[in-house]
């Protein structure tokens, strides 16, 4: 069977048509138009990454990415197409790949982009995590019903000292100062979110650190609470136990720690081959398994919530700002050219399709100190 047939009939378990991108068929939303045949190779040989490249390159095309994405994970195909992820393994055990000296590359990869392209997508805090959408009508409320959602889990009062593990732009940071009069501290590997953050905080009770979280706690601070917020995707199954330890070290006997991660089904040694090279260079999702194995004997796990249906959402509200805003977007910066506009596009609904087939979830995970610990 030649790569074609054999491409086409995975698809086929998935309800997906493969249709002539010059042709006249009426395709489905979730069925691909292809205008180049070197895509079945391409597919078969490089996996997520090669199906991603080549929708930048515009070999294929669908009226619905994250759907035509939902549909593959649904059925387990992705297990079927993942060649590449071979090479990611190898260098995954063979190296420390979030180690010290690569802590900085996501930030100047992925973070450190341009501001104007996260203003125009996100909502006005700035908030680049999942919102959560129980009672919120739009984005805005969404992400401030996500952060008072934190800030209840973490028993925040008037003039508490938090540590933020990941600020971002100092979301978390602004919402906690201002509406709850809290000290917060936060840390960063984003040259822009630092400067951001402490440029909209400049009059709160908020500092800031361009940092890594092993320099950080090197400085031997403690807080009543700590919080890290969609950061610890970016730690690695190497460092976990570090991170835990780090993390135990900053707070105080009686605090609270909350972690809000994305998290994986299953236990990975690497991240996807796609979003590891174009989006998140290093990055990779953690099990149940895993967390639990890194928090023993340092932490006690006092409450585990699963919110990653609200993130298919979350995307979808980024990716409908992205569209409406592309013409600014593109007009603040040259490199965000037509293959950065595909690239960013599949990225978002390729995430929201893994979210919606519930391949991937987002946990917030309530910690305390575990007793040999704290004493």
């Amino acid at each position: 069977m030649n790569a074609k047939d054999k491409l086409k009939s995975l698809f086929q378990k998935a309800d997906i048509d493969i249709i002539d991108g010059h042709g006249y068929k009426q395709p489905r939303p979730w069925d691909i138009r292809v205008f180049n045949d070197r895509l079945y190779d391409r597919v078969l040989s490089y996996g997520s990454l090669g199906l991603g490249e080549a929708y930048m390159d515009k070999w294929w095309d669908c009226l619905e990415p994250d759907n035509f994405i939902y549909r593959i994970l649904k059925k387990d195909l992705h297990k079927f197409i993942n060649l590449s992820d071979i090479l990611l393994l190898i260098k995954a055990k063979l190296t420390n790949l979030q180690s010290l000296s690569r802590a900085f590359e996501v930030g100047i990869k992925h973070y450190d982009i341009g501001n104007e392209l996260y203003e125009h997508m996100l909502d006005n805090r700035m908030v680049y995590s999942c919102g959560y959408w129980d009672n919120a009508k739009n984005l805005e409320e969404a992400q401030e019903a996500k952060l008072e959602l934190i800030c209840q889990k973490i028993n925040l009062k008037s003039g508490m000292e938090v540590l933020d593990v990941g600020c971002g732009w100092g979301s978390f940071a602004k919402y906690a100062a201002e509406k709850y009069n809290a000290r917060v501290t936060g840390i960063t590997i984003s040259k822009e979110q630092f400067k951001y953050a402490e440029k909209t905080c400049s009059d709160l009770d908020a500092i800031f650190y361009l940092e890594d979280y092993r320099d950080f706690a090197r400085r031997n601070l403690q807080f009543d609470a700590i919080v890290s917020i969609g950061m610890f995707e970016h730690v690695g199954v190497k460092n976990y136990r570090t991170y835990m330890e780090a993390v135990n070290q900053c707070l105080k006997p009686e605090g609270k720690f909350l972690l809000h991660t994305i998290g994986n089904s299953t236990s990975a040694k690497f991240g996807d081959s796609f979003l590891n090279k174009y989006i998140f260079p290093n990055g990779m999702l953690p099990s149940v398994q895993q967390i639990g194995q890194s928090a023993e004997s340092v932490f006690n796990v006092e409450h585990w919530e699963n919110i990653g249906p609200h993130y298919e959402k979350t995307l979808l509200a980024w990716h409908e700002n992205f569209e409406e805003n592309w013409t600014k977007i593109s007009s603040s910066s040259s490199e965000y050219n037509e293959k950065f506009y595909r690239l960013w596009k599949y990225y978002l609904l390729s995430c929201a399709g893994a979210f919606k087939a519930k391949h991937i979830h987002v946990w917030q995970i309530v910690m305390s100190k575990h007793k040999s610990i704290s004493n």
